[in-house]
């Protein structure tokens, strides 16, 4: 099997090829283009000639194809879970009935959400001249999406731009492009040529699409060092960018939960998708009155749990030996209650993990692990459960387990992070914005604060 691009609605070879490998065995069962300069060209000005056309159809009109896009997306669950499974070991089961539907609710959304794009009201501000103001597409968008949940993210990105008028081009991780080719397949038939191209590569093919002139925004999901890497080749060209970006989520548990309840369902939060989740629940402050037995419950919980029944494998062995390296690496005053290394001999499993007596410094501790391992520090209290959450350079998502009410009201605003959930961790909802702060990026993904963010604003006045 060879990969190829998505260009005008139809696939187009590129320069070179790239192995594809299932994470669950380790072993190569295709390969996917690699596309250089010309294929890159090729995807921007298919979308530079689609933009016009495309940004003039009605709200209604985009509503109507995104609507048939989602029933398309169902209609296929099947075969696009296939694709996903194989690049990424993900659970089967886990994909049919969370992730797909998720997909096509969050297409939906952004569907019904294209006509309701709201601003200020018509008037006179300034005597003898009537003012309103416009939001319209901002153009071409350069989108490069990562490899833990490939379809998921291709969906975040494209249903609010193409649901406000733009073009895009995307540019999804090399490890797992057939999801977002399917997709983008299956959007052909309901889109015009050249609304929704693909092309697949390398980091040097994302360099080149955020480089490239025409595209206005650069909209991307992946880590840290990469959203950095995407602004500073943005700004050459004062392109908007919007970077949703690593997260090294803070859980904090509090003396007044139920122990056991709590550390299960941390677990399931942290270990999901194999921890290759940028809300990941793996940073756990527990208050010292209950540190010793929430580890203990935690370890129970965690050696429970089995790689390939419960989550899948990690992406690569790339990232398989950075997490060995990670383990390596931990100072003497840590404890590994369980796991703490590779799980089977074929593919790249890594086993459910906890590690506690941890110092705020710590590398573990600063640097998101992405794996199923769970981290555990002590809190005294309230002050000090806050300044431990706070002290990293992320600002994703954190949570705050506590049978108190009041506690929780007083908390959340301290907590420096885009997402704070309360006694859960972890669901979305397309209503509801996703994006961080600090290290974690900036810009939302989901509710109209998504759509509103490719879209730009403009103000018309008219004299008397």
């Amino acid at each position: 099997m060879t990969l190829t691009n998505v260009i005008n609605g139809a696939r187009q070879s590129g320069a070179g090829g790239s192995d594809l490998v299932d994470p669950a065995t380790g072993e190569v069962f295709g390969t996917a283009v690699v596309s250089g300069e010309a294929e890159v060209d090729a995807a921007v000005r298919a979308a530079e000639a689609a933009f016009p056309a495309w940004s003039r159809t009605t709200p209604g009109e985009r509503m109507s194809a995104l609507l048939k896009l989602a029933d398309l997306l169902e209609a296929n669950a099947s075969t696009v879970a296939d694709a996903e499974v194989r690049e990424t070991g993900k659970i089967r089961d886990v994909v049919l009935t969370e992730e797909i539907p998720q997909c096509a609710d969050q297409i939906r959304f952004f569907a019904g959400a294209a006509r309701l794009l709201h601003s200020a009201s018509a008037g006179e501000y300034l005597e003898g001249h009537t003012s309103y103001q416009r939001r319209e597409p901002v153009g071409v968008i350069a989108q490069i999406t990562p490899w833990n949940y490939p379809l998921m993210m291709a969906v975040w990105k494209i249903a609010p731009a193409l649901a406000a008028g733009n073009t895009v081009v995307v540019k999804p991780a090399d490890t797992t492009p057939t999801s977002t080719v399917l997709l983008a397949e299956l959007a052909a038939q309901v889109l015009p040529p050249g609304v929704f191209n693909v092309v697949l590569g390398d980091r040097d093919t994302g360099r080149l699409l955020v480089e490239h002139p025409v595209p206005a925004m650069v909209s991307i999901t992946g880590s840290t060092r990469a959203g950095i890497e995407v602004a500073r080749s943005a700004a050459a060209t004062l392109k908007r960018t919007h970077l949703e970006l690593g997260g090294n989520a803070p859980v904090l548990v509090f003396d007044d939960v139920d122990v056991p309840a709590v550390a299960s369902a941390v677990v399931g939060a942290a270990y999901y998708n194999a921890g290759q989740d940028c809300t990941a629940a793996t940073r756990v402050l527990v208050h010292s009155a209950v540190h010793e037995q929430f580890v203990a419950a935690l370890a129970d919980a965690a050696s429970a749990t089995v790689p390939g029944k419960d989550f899948g494998p990690l992406n690569s062995a790339a990232q398989l030996s950075r997490v060995l390296g990670l383990i390596e690496r931990l100072p003497s005053h840590a404890t590994v209650h369980c796991g703490g290394k590779q799980f089977g001999d074929r593919g790249f499993f890594f086993s459910p993990t906890v590690v506690s007596g941890l110092r705020q410094d710590d590398e573990i501790v600063q640097e998101e692990a992405f794996a199923p391992v769970i981290t555990v520090q002590s809190f005294a209290d309230d002050d000090e459960a806050v300044y431990l959450a706070n002290d990293v350079p992320q600002g994703l998502a954190s949570s705050v387990w506590t049978g108190s009410a009041d506690r929780a009201a007083r908390l959340t605003p301290r907590l420096d992070y885009g997402v704070v959930w309360v006694n859960t961790h972890g669901p979305i909802t397309p209503e509801m914005p996703h994006g961080g702060f600090g290290q974690s990026g900036y810009g939302k993904d989901l509710s109209m604060h998504g759509l509103e963010d490719y879209t730009r604003v403009k103000h018309v006045m008219q004299a008397h």
